[in-house]
């Protein structure tokens, strides 16, 4: 049975859960803000610990294949060694684990802030879909928004 398990849970069928797995929240997040699953699937510890595992799993897998994991370190010397890194599936996945889990906890905060503020459901909707695809920009747009909602700007929380 673990190996049957082992099996299904190759690297591009945990991308491929990934990518569908966040699209029901992001749609969650836009279209139902304030609903009672939000709070239990989205903006509590649920998806970090359902991200820490695959990461931790694919640190592993790494570990198995016997990669040098300290060597990702040298992805800050410039940009030809991040295209060298990124040239292993397993170090493309981890960071697109971290790309998808910072942006939805990035949407869940937008979510939550908007109806704190008041700002109405379409006008954040907005905000997510460009958080979703464009990250900064879309958390830019919505700091505009926070700004004349909120009538006061802060440049910390």
């Amino acid at each position: 049975m673990l190996t049957e398990i082992y099996n299904f849970f190759t690297i591009e069928m945990i991308y491929l859960w990934i990518n569908y797995g966040v699209l029901p929240m992001w749609l969650a997040l836009i279209f139902f803000p304030n609903s009672k699953l939000n709070q239990i699937f989205i903006t509590s510890v649920f998806l970090p610990l359902v991200f820490a595992s695959l990461y931790s799993y694919i640190v592993y897998q790494l570990i198995n294949m016997d990669e040098d994991i300290f060597n990702s370190f040298s992805l800050y010397l410039g940009l030809n060694e991040l295209k060298d890194l990124f040239s292993n599936e397993f170090f493309l996945l981890l960071f697109w684990i971290h790309f998808i889990s910072i942006n939805l906890f990035l949407g869940s905060w937008v979510s939550r802030d908007g109806l704190k503020f008041g700002i109405p459901k379409f006008l954040t909707g907005i905000c997510l879909v460009f958080i979703y695809f464009v990250g900064p920009i879309g958390l830019v747009i919505y700091w505009f928004l926070r700004i004349f909602f909120a009538k006061k700007i802060n440049l910390h929380e």
